[in-house]
């Protein structure tokens, strides 16, 4: 069989994983290309990679979805990496801006703004708005600096009780038993010690690294997020299409 064409998330939260992959024979089967949630999407919606780390809303694009490894992007509370930012309270948005770089994010901030918050507002794509949805490195020592903070990790546990996966690694064929075992055991190694992916990484005011890697975020792809998964889905399909909106 011809490599199979993996495509990974630039975030340092999947930095780990990739510290796993790169250390493992696994790497000899790999064609590896690092992008951001919603084009890892895309190219396995697309058939441009075979496996990727995809956000989950992104499921209900693949016709036969296969989650394939123990482990995902995840956190059993407040993750510190997804949030809505805030001029003002959350009771008072009118116009939230949503972020192109996850679908998932999007749609977690819509379930939340529609079934915890009770809160009908206007989306929008780009320009001017009452609050914001960002995720990622990008929100790294941003919380000082912005009035009203929303962790959507933390409100997804308050509305449902439990954790979150944001992203599973997904292929859309089939793959070799045996390198799906080699795959899933790279990326057990990786997350076995995350903090050796900090020496280096960017400094952020008021951010720390050892505390994300080991404490908000939670990699084991377990019962609860697979019903946390399904639990998404569901209100997912709730929720009013939007016109315009990026591929994934």
């Amino acid at each position: 069989m011809s490599k199979v064409r993996v495509s990974a998330v630039s975030y340092t939260n999947t930095l780990p994983f990739l510290q796993g992959l790169k250390s493992s024979p696994v790497m000899d089967r790999i064609d590896l290309s690092v992008d951001y949630p919603a084009e890892c999407a895309r190219k396995v919606i697309t058939n441009e990679a075979d496996l990727g780390i995809i956000p989950v809303a992104a499921l209900l694009k693949i016709a036969n979805p296969l989650i394939i490894t123990d482990y995902c992007i995840g956190s059993d509370g407040a993750v510190d990496s997804v949030f809505i930012f805030s001029d003002k309270p959350i009771s008072e948005v009118k116009t939230l801006r949503l972020d192109p770089q996850s679908r998932t994010s999007n749609g977690l901030a819509r379930i939340l703004l529609k079934y915890y918050w009770k809160n009908d507002v206007d989306i929008v794509w780009e320009g001017n708005a009452d609050a914001y949805v960002l995720i990622g490195d990008r929100t790294f020592g941003k919380k000082e600096g912005v009035a009203y903070v929303y962790d959507l990790g933390y409100f997804w546990k308050e509305l449902t009780g439990l954790p979150f996966a944001y992203a599973v690694w997904v292929a859309n064929k089939e793959l070799p038993v045996d390198f799906i075992n080699l795959f899933n055991q790279a990326l057990a190694d990786g997350v076995s010690h995350p903090k050796d992916v900090i020496p280096g990484l960017p400094i952020y005011p008021n951010f720390d690294y050892e505390i994300y890697l080991t404490e908000s975020l939670d990699f084991k792809l377990n019962v609860g997020k697979r019903q946390a998964i399904a639990k998404y889905l569901e209100l997912y399909k709730t929720l009013e299409e939007i016109e315009i909106a990026p591929i994934t």
